[in-house]
């Protein structure tokens, strides 16, 4: 753990991206409460995670991680959860292909409730209210009761997070990850697909695959592999009293300090800030972590703070998380590889594709699916030219079948995004998108497979 750090360190840092709470005593009785509650993960998943995601640094592995924009209080049922979860295990599935590795697979699920703002404040009608920053502090509604920020919210979110780690649990490990069931979801997909001539040929050549696995004997009876698979959690650690709360120190990693709330957490672009409140909390957790990088991110800043956040130059501690915008990621990203690379830091690179690519089309704010798709590409060619290792994706997703990005293959126009916009926030791909994306990218990773499976110093 670094010098001079505890879990409330934080508070002696500028701190941004926080809300203003009316009642500091509420506040305060929550975090008391809330740190009373038992742990939402558990110090030996974050070093399994952590051991994945080193492999992903060294191209033993790929990372998945996707998930809402921000969960909602409202939209939380079975439903949405298993949806969200079959189409990440079918995405998975395809990219395992491609890759020739396994999926190292992290939901954006059980704790992504609060969201950085643009601005404090929103004006509707000449009225100005404080801005919706997600169901863990104030809620949706432009009203002064819904838009003031309420500590109580935060064991709504605890509980909620709760649950949807149960469920998740019971699905990774009770047969519906099952290999050939997600597969005959994914050849469903194919079917129905204005594409499917495309996918048609890596579908087949995965049910070549289950079959000659079949024919030695490994089978959903015998082999945990193919029956069970493992899940992680992950949220931006934004509203820093209730991670705080949820800090524990590990009794099985002594002088391990683990914040409980998820596995991996990550830090935003607008609070990466060297001498901020949110690097300062995350310098001292020993989970792995995560840092968006964007645009106006320069390389000796992002040096600094990666000695900052990784001072051992721990294999899976940090992941960098680009988020360039697909016009930018070529000129933006290559600098910042070109120094970490030179540098000798070890990190994981993943691929944001939806952040940089945002619009505004016909009052919707909304994403092209072939920007997505651009920005993916441009990212694998800088990692590869400067001889690093793409390491995963991070996407914004639903399960639901949703009309928020226009794009692939069944041509979702800006006319169409009325049809089910449901986000409150960033618009996200839906289920349909989602495994279109992954087939892509499959077929990007399997043609780079020759060259990333050679050393580098061939290459």
């Amino acid at each position: 753990m670094a010098r001079g750090w505890s879990p409330s360190s934080w508070r002696n840092m500028p701190i941004r991206q926080v809300p203003d709470y009316p009642d500091a005593a509420a506040l305060a009785a929550m975090e008391s409460k809330v740190a009373r509650f038992p742990p939402l993960v558990f110090a030996g998943e974050c070093e399994r995670l952590k051991a994945g995601l080193a492999d992903a640094a060294a191209g033993r592995a790929f990372v998945l991680q996707g998930g809402d924009c921000a969960e909602s209080f409202a939209d939380f049922n079975t439903n949405a959860i298993r949806d969200t979860f079959k189409v990440l295990l079918q995405m998975a599935v395809v990219l395992t292909f491609g890759a020739g590795t396994p999926v190292v697979k992290l939901g954006r699920m059980a704790g992504q409730f609060a969201k950085p703002r643009s601005s404090d404040s929103e004006t509707v009608d000449g009225a100005t209210l404080p801005s919706y920053r997600g169901d863990i502090i104030n809620g949706a509604a432009f009203t002064p009761q819904d838009r003031t920020p309420d500590p109580q919210r935060m064991e709504f979110a605890y509980l909620q997070s709760a649950s949807t780690l149960n469920l998740l649990r019971a699905f990774a490990t009770g047969g519906f990850a099952d290999l050939h069931q997600v597969h005959g979801w994914n050849l469903e997909f194919v079917n129905r697909s204005p594409l499917a001539d495309q996918y048609e040929g890596l579908a087949r050549r995965i049910d070549e695959t289950l079959g000659f696995m079949a024919a030695c004997g490994m089978s959903s009876d015998n082999a945990p592999q193919i029956r069970e698979t493992a899940f992680y959690t992950s949220h931006e650690a934004l509203l820093l009293p209730y991670e705080q709360a949820l800090t524990r120190e590990s009794s099985t990693h002594l002088g391990r300090t683990y914040a409980c709330s998820a596995h991996f957490l990550w830090i935003g672009d607008r609070t990466r800030q060297a001498d901020g409140a949110h690097v300062e909390f995350l310098r001292g957790v020993a989970n792995p972590i995560g840092m968006k990088v964007g645009p106006s991110m320069e390389a000796a800043d992002l040096l600094r703070l990666i000695e900052i956040l990784n001072p051992a130059n721990e294999a899976g501690r940090l992941t960098l998380i680009s988020r360039m915008g697909a016009a930018k990621v070529e000129e933006k990203l290559a600098p910042l590889v070109r120094a970490v690379e030179s540098a000798g830091r070890k990190v994981v690179w993943l691929c944001d594709p939806m952040h940089g690519n945002t619009t505004t089309q016909g009052g919707y704010k909304t994403r092209d699916f072939t920007a997505i798709m651009g920005e993916v590409r441009g990212f694998f060619d800088v990692l590869r030219e400067a001889g690093a290792t793409p390491g995963g994706v991070h996407v914004e997703m639903t399960g639901r079948n949703v009309t928020e990005c226009i794009g692939g293959a069944h041509g979702l126009t800006a006319a169409d995004l009325s049809a089910n916009y449901a986000t409150f926030c960033d618009p996200r791909l839906n289920a349909e998108q989602s495994l279109e994306l992954a087939f892509l990218i499959a077929e990007e990773l399997k043609a780079q497979r020759p060259m990333r499976s050679m050393p580098r110093a061939a290459q």
